[in-house]
Parts: C-alpha cells; sequence; structure tokens
C-alpha cells in the first residue's frame, strides 16, 4: 500500500509534465499525494473498518477535494446520489492495492477488487483493471515469480505482457484508461530490478505518471519486501496524520502494507 502511495508521489510532479526519461529527482518540493493516495487510503480504511468501499470512497474524496480526480468521479463524489456511472477510467485500479494484501486467495481478492470498483467504475474494463492489478500484488506478496506473475494475468485477463518499457515508451502518451494504464504498469514492475526501479520505469513512460506509478509502486513493493526507508520517510513526511494512522493500522493487520 505505501509502495502505490510512494509511486503516486513520485510520479506527481509527472502527471501534466510527462517524461521519457528515468533520469530524474525522485523526490521534489513538488512532490505531493493526489487522489490516488486518497482513494487508496479509503480503500484501506473500508477494508479495516468493514465498510462499504462507496461510503469510504465518497467520505476520503470528499475531505480532500482538490486532489485531482477526474471531472466524472468528481461529479460522482459530490453528488446527492451516487450510482455507478461505467467508467473505464484507472482510478479502478489506482485505488486497490490494499485488497492485494488483506485478502488470502485469489477468489477473495477477485471478489473484493470487483467490490472496490463497482461504486464507480462498474464497466467490465474498470472492473478488470482493478481485479488484474489487486492480483498482481496478491501474487507478488505470496512468492510467485515474475514469469509467473506474467503468465497468470496474461492468460486470465488478456492483457499483452510480453512487451517492454523500452518497447512501448516512444508511442506512448497520455491516457487514463484501465486498458491504457494498467498493462504498461505491470511491465514497468515485470522489467525493474527493484522498488526504486520500478517507479521510474513507470514515470519514463511518459503517460499518467502517478497512476502508472502507484499501479507498478504497489506491485513492486509487494515483490520486492518493501519500500526503501530513504522513500519511506520522504514520502510519510508529505501525508496528513490521519493517512498514516489508516496506513499504520493496515500495516499492522495484513503486514508490509
Amino acid at each position: 500500500m505505501l509502495g502505490a502511495i510512494a509511486g503516486d508521489v513520485i510520479g506527481s510532479v509527472y502527471e501534466r509534465h510527462p517524461i521519457k526519461s528515468t533520469d530524474f529527482p525522485l523526490l521534489q518540493p513538488r512532490s505531493r499525494f493526489t487522489d490516488d493516495t486518497v482513494l487508496t487510503v479509503a480503500v484501506a480504511h473500508a477494508i479495516l473498518e468493514e465498510e462499504p468501499y462507496s461510503e469510504a470512497l465518497r467520505r476520503y474524496g470528499r475531505a480532500y477535494p482538490h486532489a485531482g480526480y477526474g471531472g466524472a468521479f468528481e461529479a460522482w463524489l459530490f453528488a446527492p446520489e451516487a450510482p455507478p456511472y461505467g467508467s473505464y477510467g484507472n482510478g479502478a485500479a489506482m485505488r486497490v492495492s490494499p485488497v492485494g494484501y488483506a485478502f488470502g486467495d485469489v477468489r477473495t481478492v477477485l471478489a473484493e477488487a470487483r467490490r472496490s470498483a463497482e461504486p464507480s467504475h462498474n464497466h467490465p474494463e474498470g472492473i478488470k483493471g482493478a481485479q488484474t492489478t489487486a492480483l498482481a500484488v496478491y501474487l507478488a506478496r505470496t512468492g510467485h515469480d515474475k514469469d509467473a506473475i506474467r503468465c497468470e494475468i496474461a492468460a486470465r485477463f488478456g492483457y499483452d505482457l510480453e512487451r517492454t518499457v523500452d518497447g512501448i515508451r516512444p508511442s506512448y502518451s497520455f491516457d487514463v484508461t484501465c486498458q491504457g494504464t494498467v498493462p504498461e504498469a505491470i511491465i514497468a514492475f515485470l522489467d525493474s530490478r527493484d522498488y526504486e526501479d520500478a517507479v521510474r520505469l513507470a514515470v519514463s513512460l511518459g503517460g499518467d505518471s502517478d497512476t502508472l506509478a502507484c499501479i507498478a509502486g504497489g506491485i513492486a513493493q509487494a515483490y520486492y519486501g518493501g519500500v526503501p526507508e530513504a522513500i519511506t520517510r520522504e514520502v510519510r513526511a508529505r501525508l496528513p496524520d490521519e493517512f498514516l494512522d489508516v496506513i499504520d493500522r493496515f500495516t499492522a493487520s495484513y503486514g508490509s502494507a
């Protein structure tokens, strides 16, 4: 979970100013949490408190109204009634990493990922993106190697994971859909050497950088066994106390989240 949040903070500077390089300052004065972090914390809170995902998402989103939500999601947040709106945006995938930590078998992980997506992102591609990301986190934290993760995700969801970051980067552009973000973020993880490398590779694609790095970072933390202490310290310093409380309680309940 902190790996996803750190990816969001690191990628935030490049969300609207994409780069095509891994050579950039990792954390800068302008690095900040965005909607990816707010909603990841909301999902973790919902799991801890056994609260409906929709209620937690709306409460946290309303408490942090300037975090950078998409227009349709922002309208959903503040509407008196909040039916799902058929989104296949990558918001379903960016917030789901806690599900991959909290549940103990594939069937439950997939079911909970669906439940976390459906309040807003009930399009099949939105649900698929959430399930893919949560399953990748689950497989990474339960000792599966990269070949096994690649094969399981590709077979189950049909994403093309035989590409490389170097092959994707030249023609890739800003994309906020699950289908245009999730496989690329997973490839950044698969191509990586360690946590930091996964995040740098994700940002270097030059797309929706905070979300690409959030997704890749959540999987990388699970696979590599944590987030480097220097990154953890800098990221925690940028988070409000209520986020830190949820992160710490979630970690105490579910391990290195």
